[in-house]
């Protein structure tokens, strides 16, 4: 029997939460019954490392744009690779992948919901406009993965899927590699000096979007600085709002203590160098970047929202704040900062308990037999026509 050749497409070529999904997923599939490649714009971290671990990449031409042409030209790919499953992330890959994909006859469609982010965009209209979008395409799409279990519920509130077609598989982390005594000591410290990142150091990593409100970790740092002037807090990440956001820091007098490193390649070593991990989000779907925190002890501080609650839990396995609130911020770094007993107590308790409840080996394996059950069923269908 051939592998069954999945194709697993993204727009943006970065190294977000949802391309990281991608690849892990891409890299922990079972090659003996899946031939398997990836599908995002042209150049990028992503496409550098999809060719490092070996897995065929394929540039498209993809933008927020609804273009017919768009739909043409990935259906023409989807044919020309005779793809049996096209899996689908986030909200642009989902629009044109799958209508390329009714398209190009794929036997298997899957799209996963990396959050709901138009469920929080301002414009009513516009809001509106993508629920009625994901419900058209859904209907066309052999299966909806959710992230979470409060996306999933959000899913079925605003019934963005058919119920027999909605599948909770929660997001996996790819831990290899990141604890502690498994980095070499030296290259952690050269980066520390080059960085200048003597201790204490409060860290975020996220993209530079609306979403992850970096903002209020900007309005939080003028307290904590005026408590604890010697703090040395970080952002990594690029995206939309870079550009503003380092005028902001500007603008609020910030200085040399509050640093935007852009997007980087050694994101996971540097938030090795953090006291204190920080993710100040007004939404989520279930955050990886919450899991390898976890994975490195590190004292989590994350906003009181849908996606964080099942991975960290207030007090225990870490701080949870209002969304939103600069004040309530800066009072819990604070607080770890001057509690650091009750910071290591959350960063082994994180450690011991987070990572085990969202492996990389439960969700591939989830995933695995969704698409053998799906793949089968199609056959099935075909034997009896």
């Amino acid at each position: 029997m051939r592998k069954l050749r999945v194709l697993e497409m993204i727009d943006k070529p970065f190294l977000g939460g949802g391309q990281v999904h991608l690849l892990s997923l891409a890299k922990g599939l079972d090659k003996s019954r899946f031939e398997v490649m990836i599908a995002a714009q042209a150049g990028g971290p992503l496409q550098d490392a999809a060719r490092a671990a070996g897995i065929r990449f394929l540039p498209i031409v993809i933008g927020k744009k609804i273009r017919r042409k768009t739909a043409r030209e990935i259906a023409a790919l989807l044919k020309a690779n005779e793809i049996d499953i096209l899996h689908t992330h986030g909200g642009v890959a989902g629009l044109f992948g799958r209508w390329a994909g009714r398209r190009a006859r794929i036997p298997v469609v899957v799209h996963t919901l990396h959050g709901i982010h138009y469920l929080h965009y301002r414009n009513p209209l516009l809001k509106r406009l993508y629920v009625l979008q994901e419900r058209h395409f859904s209907r066309r799409t052999d299966a909806v993965i959710f992230v979470s279990e409060a996306d999933l519920r959000t899913g079925r509130k605003f019934r963005l899927a058919p119920e027999d077609r909605s599948r909770l598989i929660r997001n996996g982390a790819d831990l290899s590699g990141m604890m502690k005594e498994q980095r070499p000591a030296r290259r952690i410290e050269k980066l520390r000096a080059v960085l200048n990142l003597r201790p204490p150091v409060v860290g975020a990593i996220a993209r530079l979007h609306r979403q992850k409100g970096i903002e209020f970790l900007m309005g939080a740092a003028k307290e904590i600085h005026a408590r604890h002037p010697e703090v040395r807090i970080v952002v990594v990440g690029g995206g939309p709002l870079e550009k503003s956001l380092r005028r902001k820091a500007e603008k609020l007098g910030l200085g040399r203590n509050f640093l935007l490193l852009g997007e980087r390649g050694d994101a996971r070593e540097i938030l090795s160098l953090f006291d204190i991990f920080v993710l100040p989000s007004r939404w989520e779907g279930l955050p990886l970047v919450l899991i390898e925190a976890a994975a490195l002890g590190k004292a989590i501080i994350a906003t009181d929202i849908d996606g964080v609650r099942e991975v960290v839990r207030a007090g225990e396995t870490g701080l949870l704040v209002p969304p939103a609130d600069p004040a309530r911020l800066a009072e819990a770094v604070v607080r770890l900062l001057e509690d650091r007993t009750l910071a290591a107590k959350l960063g082994a308790r994180a450690k011991k308990e987070i990572p085990p409840l969202f492996t990389l080996a439960g969700m591939v394996e989830k995933t695995e037999r969704l698409y053998l059950e799906l793949a089968g069923l199609k056959m099935s269908l075909s034997r009896d026509n």
